[in-house]
């Protein structure tokens, strides 16, 4: 005899659970007896019409909506505190932000930053359509000057590829004042280490192909907004440019963001440990990352991100070609140009033509996987060695550490 249906108690209220208990708990369907926990992949192009005028808001035709982006955005809007849009990739994501730029207005951005959003702000200055003012983002003096007459402030923190520290809730603070737009490119933290829209920034952007989604597997971007105004603007722009996601992408993200957390505290902690290490290794010149207290951003950073990344930097001794023979000499690393995946990889960012040419030529950005950390440091020490003619390990109490 089957058992009468029973009423399956809601969730917590999200604003009661951490951020890591929330990527797991958000965008899932409704808990109905019977119900499936995950939500499905919806294969549409098409959308059977409702009776008379359609609405704004309703989905007519696949390019409008997909039940799959939006349970990933409601995810990634409970994260973040805003409204989450989905896009066909990051780029696509910092192109729809520009737009929000009037014909004639101001970008002020850092001078270290994703090398595609320079890309995109140099074509856009070409045209005329804009202006573009280059900041250094640690000088926040500077900064601020830069904002008078400005449109919109893009910030990244840490920048991409140097690891440089903002001042951000300074930085804010004064964009607001002004009635500048501040958008933050929040791919390095990720929303467990900082959420851009409670420090008064007006839009937080994602790579969603690089932490988010965690596997190399696809690309996407995404923005959050403070405002359903804003949100509105980009959901027009996302519609009108064609800038969509697919839906089994949208639902390989959603489903790597439920492990973000632990991805992200595994590799964080490999990073800390391997920064740690290079910062006395013989063939590294320097080491960025905000977890050394002396890295010029360590007190600043540790003053509102929750956490320092899995991003770390190295200047290797012997310049450029010795970087190169590094990224070529590692086994286990990946020699390849993206980030934020379970497995670890490295670039000599300069052997990308639009790259700065204030990153330094020797500076290699070193993803930090989820591998064990003894078997990443072995490897990468013996490149290092064996790169740089400073000899081969010669055994410790660590695996692969010289004594």
């Amino acid at each position: 005899m089957n058992e009468a249906p029973h009423e399956c108690p809601e969730p917590p209220a999200r604003d009661a659970l951490s951020p890591a208990t929330v990527a797991v708990l958000a965008g899932r369907p409704s808990r109905l007896p019977l119900a499936p926990v995950n939500p499905p992949v919806t294969l549409s192009s098409t959308y059977v019409a409702t009776a008379g005028t359609a609405r704004p808001d309703d989905v007519i035709y696949g390019r409008h909506g997909n039940e799959t982006w939006s349970a990933f955005e409601s995810a990634l809007g409970a994260l973040e505190g805003g409204d989450a849009l989905l896009f066909s990739s990051g780029l696509a994501t910092v192109a729809a932000v520009v737009a929000l730029v009037p014909a004639g207005g101001t970008v002020v951005v850092p001078r270290h930053a994703y090398n595609g959003t320079h890309d995109l702000l140099r074509e856009e200055a070409a045209t005329g359509r804009i202006g573009v003012r280059v900041v250094d983002v640690t000088d926040t003096g500077a900064v601020v000057a830069a904002l008078d007459g400005a449109d919109l402030l893009w910030v990244e923190t840490p920048t991409n590829p140097v690891l440089e520290i903002a001042d951000l809730p300074v930085l804010c603070r004064e964009a607001r004042a002004r009635g500048v737009l501040v958008a933050v490119d929040n791919t390095f933290p990720t929303p467990l280490g900082l959420r851009p829209l409670t420090l008064g920034a007006d839009l937080s952007v994602h790579s969603v192909t690089k932490y988010l989604a965690g596997h190399s597997d696809v690309v996407l971007g995404a923005a959050v907004t403070a405002s359903a105004e804003l949100r509105d603007r980009l959901h027009a722009h996302r519609t009108l440019r064609g800038a969509i996601p697919g839906p089994f992408e949208a639902w390989l993200a959603l489903r790597g963001l439920r492990t973000l957390h632990v991805r992200l505290d595994r590799a964080t902690a490999n990073a800390v440990e391997l920064a740690r290490r290079l910062s006395t290794h013989p063939a590294v010149r320097r080491v960025r990352h905000p977890s050394l207290p002396a890295d010029p951003g360590h007190a600043l950073a540790a003053s509102y991100l929750d956490g320092p990344g899995a991003v770390v930097a190295i200047e290797v001794a012997g310049g450029a070609e010795a970087a190169e023979r590094v990224a070529s000499a590692v086994r286990l690393w990946v020699h390849a140009t993206s980030l934020g995946g379970v497995e670890s990889s490295l670039e000599r960012r300069r052997r990308v033509a639009a790259e700065p040419a204030t990153v330094p030529a020797d500076l290699i950005r070193l993803s930090v996987g989820i591998e064990d950390v003894e078997d990443l440091w072995q490897d990468l020490d013996t490149a290092l060695r064996s790169s740089t003619g400073t000899g081969m390990p010669t055994g410790g109490t660590e695996r692969g550490v010289a004594g």
